[in-house]
């Protein structure tokens, strides 16, 4: 009887249709080789600046994806409308970029403009709320270059927004920005602050405006847009009609009620906005989805730095050595937060998806370093269990969240 069992087992595992063990994601290390940054960011900002140590080749730990097969022809995907991949260059802006390419796509959505607005009028004015913040709080905040996607409709509503034709931060010579040497010194000149207790707020922000004056020159207070003369704020309302208002953040963690409002726990989130209404983790992903099928991109910022996260092979997937697909909850999403294995490392714009029986995939639009070393520029592609354990929050425009919105707000 035995024998038997045994026999009619494994003539059975030989039947097409009977399901079999997929073979397992296997794990190598690899040499990290020189890619965009090294060969063209650098070598750019070395011409203009000084000169630059070149980081050492360095070991890293990730999937062995030699052979391997993802969805990554993005004319396999269906695709929104987007301006082309931009390279933040060599700054820890890509909240504004990513945020940025989010707007622009909504503006096309909205008013059908194809509009290429000024990624650093932003970021400068994002620092001129972070100086304010550091007198308030008498320097008790994360003052550093990163920051969340709803930081951008959060500076259009103060500040309004620009064409980059108008304000491109870049100084004459310089092809990619460049913004070390200015956080540095505005760094310094707040510890000064602080150790000095000089907490007037005006001249705080007047010398953060002049270090920046130096480094990216003046923002414009006016401009001429179509033959008139026109100010940002005004330009966001009436030209680009964006109501900062309409724009809605998700997170996903246990550690709040579903359906209530709070705060995503990260440095990143400097001014602790409370503002990210906390859903399940199955409607955290209804959104990326329901969003795009209905013609809405979305921005997001996760966790990049994954053994399933590579530049080369430009995908992001979940190994089975890190967690099966079907034991990926809300439990095992919560204890990578709570431990520090999923961290905010970076922000980027969704512009496409791609419906597979195993699940969707993602087109992703980067404007990081390592989003150009692969075939193509600028792009790469996420698969959903990526979205679902790696992903901290999102933006969408409210009508793109719609079908989760009805479930809180009554």
């Amino acid at each position: 009887m035995k024998k038997r069992l045994i026999l009619i087992l494994a003539i059975a595992m030989t039947i097409p249709g009977i399901a079999q063990k997929p073979e397992a994601d296997k794990a190598v290390f690899k040499t990290r080789k020189n890619g965009f940054y090294q060969n063209v960011i650098l070598k750019s900002i070395n011409e203009y600046n000084a000169s630059q140590k070149k980081a050492g080749p360095k070991r890293y730990f990730t999937v062995d994806f030699a052979g391997k097969k993802y969805p990554t022809n993005p004319k396999k995907y269906e695709q929104l409308w987007h301006n082309a991949p931009l390279s933040q260059g060599r700054t820890g802006t890509c909240w504004c970029f990513s945020s940025t390419s989010f707007i622009e796509s909504e503006i096309y959505r909205q008013t059908g403009l194809k509009i290429k607005l000024s990624e650093i009028f932003t970021a400068y004015y994002e620092y001129v709320e972070r100086a304010k913040f550091f007198v308030e709080h008498r320097g008790n905040m994360n003052f550093g270059e990163g920051s969340e996607v709803n930081a951008t409709p959060k500076i259009i509503k103060l500040y309004g927004a620009v064409p980059e034709s108008v304000y491109t931060g870049l100084l004459k010579g310089q092809k990619f920005h460049d913004h070390k040497a200015m956080v540095a010194e505005m760094k310094g000149y707040l510890q000064t602050v602080k150790e000095d207790n000089l907490w007037n707020e005006e001249d705080v922000v007047n010398i953060i405006k002049s270090i920046m004056n130096h480094y990216l020159g003046t923002p414009p207070e006016s401009f001429t847009y179509d033959g008139k003369e026109i100010t940002p704020k005004e330009f966001a309302k009436s030209v680009l009609k964006i109501n900062p208002d309409d724009y809605y953040s998700f997170m996903s963690t246990t550690a709040l009620r579903y359906g209530e409002r709070g705060e995503l726990e990260v440095p990143d989130n400097w001014w602790h906005s409370q503002n990210y209404f906390n859903i399940g983790i199955d409607d955290f992903v209804s959104v990326f989805k329901n969003a795009l099928k209905n013609g809405y991109t979305v921005a997001f910022c996760g966790d990049v730095s994954e053994p399933g996260y590579d530049r080369n092979a430009e995908v992001g997937i979940i190994p089975a050595f890190d967690i099966p697909s079907e034991y990926i909850d809300k439990n095992a999403r919560e204890m990578r937060f709570r431990n520090g294995s999923t961290s905010d490392d970076h922000c980027m714009h969704v512009v496409g998806y791609l419906e597979k029986d195993d699940g969707w995939w993602f087109l992703i639009k980067d404007s990081s370093s390592s989003g150009f070393d692969g075939e193509h520029k600028g792009y790469l592609f996420l698969s959903e269990d990526y979205i679902k354990l790696k992903i901290l929050a999102v933006i969408v425009h409210k009508d793109g969240a719609r079908d989760v919105l009805d479930k809180i707000i009554k």
